[in-house]
């Protein structure tokens, strides 16, 4: 998934974490609420301003920087 339009990083927004179209909410908030058990709708529910997209997104990052890391420790 192309999440380039989505996750947004402002310097003074978060401490300059990697935010979901540049709202309050970080790619690390939506991974914490999936590793606490929250599914895809539950998330949606609470935050009724977020879409699947957003989610999705926030897993590609996720994906797309732990494969960054993998990459500069060899």
């Amino acid at each position: 998934m192309d999440y380039k339009g989505i996750i947004t990083i402002e310097a003074g927004k978060r401490g300059g974490q990697p935010c979901i179209r540049g709202m309050r909410v970080t790619v690390y908030d939506i991974l914490e609420y999936m590793a606490s058990g929250m599914s895809v709708e539950e998330i949606l529910q609470d935050f009724p301003y977020l879409t699947k997209e957003d989610i999705l997104a926030s897993l590609s990052y996720a994906a797309d920087r732990e494969k960054l890391m993998l990459t500069v420790k060899e």
